[in-house]
C-alpha cells in the first residue's frame, strides 16, 4: 500500500469492515469449540458471544439450574487454552471473559425463558408498550404470561399469549 509523504509510517487506515469481517469468523470459531466442548455438559448452554475492538472476549453461558462460578473457571480455563492454541490472535493480545447473563439481561434464548417459569417479567413489546407479569409457559413460538391490574378487590388477573415475534425484550424482575 503506498503511503501519502506526510503520513508517519504504521498509520495505515484500515477499513472497519476488515475487523467486522475478521470479527465475526472468530466468533464463530469461538461459537463452535463452545458447543462442541458444552455438549459433554448438556445442563450448561451458549447464550453469547461478543468481541469488542480491544479483542475483549465475552461469552455468555447459563445453565438449566444456574451456573455456579466453579463452571465459570472450568470453561474459561477450556476456551483460554483453545484460543491459545488456535493461534487467532497473534502473541497471546486478548482477554477472556466467561460469565452468566446478569439478572437485568434480557432473555434471548427459550431455554433461558423456560428455566425462568414461575418468575416475574416484564415484557417490552415491538411497540415499546410494556407489560409485567409471571411467566407460566413458553412453547416453541410464544409464552403465556398471568397478569394482575388494579388492586384488593378490584384486581383483575388475566393470561396473555405473547408470540415471540411481537417481544422486543424480555427481563425479570426481582421482587422483595
Amino acid at each position: 500500500m503506498h503511503q501519502a509523504k506526510n503520513q508517519q509510517k504504521g498509520t495505515t487506515i484500515v477499513p472497519f469492515s476488515f475487523f467486522t469481517m475478521a470479527t465475526d469468523n472468530n466468533i464463530q470459531l469461538i461459537e463452535q469449540f463452545l458447543q462442541n466442548m458444552m455438549a459433554e455438559e448438556p445442563m450448561y448452554f451458549l447464550v453469547s458471544v461478543k468481541i469488542k475492538p480491544t479483542n475483549n472476549i465475552k461469552v455468555f453461558l447459563d445453565g438449566d439450574n444456574g451456573l455456579p462460578i466453579e463452571k465459570c473457571v472450568y470453561f474459561n480455563r477450556k476456551l483460554y487454552k483453545f484460543l491459545e492454541e488456535a493461534g487467532i490472535y497473534p502473541e497471546g493480545e486478548f482477554s477472556l471473559e466467561v460469565s452468566s447473563p446478569g439478572i437485568d439481561e434480557p432473555l434471548q434464548l427459550i431455554r433461558q425463558y423456560q428455566k425462568n417459569i414461575g418468575r416475574t417479567i416484564q415484557v417490552v413489546f415491538t411497540d415499546d408498550t410494556i407489560k409485567e407479569g409471571v411467566l407460566e409457559t413458553v412453547a416453541e413460538a410464544d409464552i403465556m404470561i398471568q397478569c394482575t391490574t388494579g388492586k384488593g378487590k378490584k384486581a383483575v388477573t388475566e393470561q396473555v399469549l405473547i408470540p415471540f415475534s411481537n417481544i422486543k425484550s424480555t427481563t425479570v424482575q426481582i421482587k422483595f
